[in-house]
């Protein structure tokens, strides 16, 4: 069994406009550099076979490359249930059309519709016990964040390995747009 996902990586300065922001927030788990990513369609653990089909589907997914922008910081999760701590990504009509091209070729090789609605971003961190006051400051503090515009030229398949230290992300093959 392998765990995919399929995202954007990005531009090494973009990464570290990012890292900057991460720190002075107790009890937060700050993503590594090399796992920042935009998320466009989580797939989870699946067989090597299916694994073939999804890469030969995207292989064919035909969309033009664009650009992108980060704007803002959020959350997930309310009060004492928040999660994650992202970037925003600023709305983008391309950045829809090829998720929602990818979502199809997911769902072609026999993997089930997405059910959660496309909300593009990346994370920055991850809580298990949050101070709400505190991430709340944090955001306000940090909500004029702003990095790009910044070029999107390809999509990645990636396999996520879980560990005692956090996730790996490694890519496995990446797709060139037009």
């Amino acid at each position: 069994m392998i765990r995919l996902f399929v995202g954007l990586l990005l531009r090494n300065e973009i990464v570290a406009r990012l890292q900057a922001l991460c720190g002075g927030l107790p009890g937060a788990r700050w993503v590594e550099p090399a796992n920042m990513h935009i998320t466009l369609r989580f797939i989870g653990e699946i067989n090597e076979h299916d694994a073939d089909e999804i890469d030969r589907l995207l292989s064919g997914v035909n969309a033009d490359s664009f650009n992108l922008e980060l704007k803002g910081l959020g959350t997930f999760g309310q009060g004492d249930k928040i999660r994650a701590l992202w970037a925003s990504v600023v709305p983008s009509q391309p950045l829809n059309h090829l998720q929602a091209k990818i979502e199809s070729a997911v769902v072609r090789s026999g993997q089930q519709t997405e059910r959660r609605r496309f909300t593009p971003h990346v994370t920055l961190a991850r809580f298990s016990r949050p101070g709400l006051a505190r991430i709340q400051s944090f955001v306000e503090g940090n909500n004029l964040f702003q990095a790009g515009p910044f070029h999107i030229g390809q999509i990645t398949l990636f396999e996520s390995s879980l560990g005692g230290g956090g996730p790996v992300y490694m890519p496995l093959a990446q797709y060139e747009l037009i």
